[in-house]
């Protein structure tokens, strides 16, 4: 295991996988690390779909009009969802969670990438949302946030470039000096 302070440096986004399948494991430990996200209320309101099934991540890649094309490279996918209805912070929760899968990801030496899905559409204009709850046989009620892309990373990232943090958008009302 990284220190926190390494993990965060070095967690990047990948959009290229290798073959190399998830494990079982591996898969549990990511959703186990979402199912112990915080959550407004402590909720626990979200909700997460998986899929390896090559075909389903296929249409998955399709589901809005750019920036998902590589799930159809990946080996694993999870879709992130909550109930707005029931969760007015689904939202929130959800992007906490997703979070907490890729640090975990990371962790295991694996690779991901955040797809944005809510408010995206498709070429004809129907909406993300629409299309992957009929890829997925989803919920009604449950509303897509994002996809997380899971996989052994087939690119090389650099860690953040500590150099290039933007400590000027930081409005620092305290007494410590950063």
């Amino acid at each position: 295991m990284k220190d926190f302070k390494t993990l965060v440096q070095t967690r990047r986004s990948h959009r290229k996988f290798t073959d190399e399948r998830v494990t079982a494991e591996e898969l549990r430990l990511i959703l186990r690390s979402a199912l112990m996200s915080p959550t407004s209320k402590s909720q626990r309101a979200w909700r997460f779909a998986v899929t390896d099934d090559p075909q389903t991540l296929a249409r998955l890649a399709e589901a809005k009009d750019a920036g998902g094309q590589f799930l159809k490279g990946a080996p694993l996918a999870i879709v992130v969802m909550g109930d707005p209805s029931t969760n007015d912070c689904w939202i929130e929760d959800g992007a906490i969670a997703a979070i907490m899968m890729q640090l975990q990801a990371e962790d295991l030496g694996l690779g991901t990438c955040w797809v944005q899905m809510r408010d995206r559409k498709q070429k004809d204009g129907t909406p993300a949302n629409k299309a992957i709850h009929s890829i997925m046989g989803l919920p009604e009620e449950q509303e897509v946030l994002a996809v997380i892309a899971v996989g052994h990373a087939a690119d090389e990232r650099k860690p953040q470039d500590e150099a290039r943090l933007k400590w000027e958008n930081i409005i620092n009302k305290s007494n410590l000096t950063l």
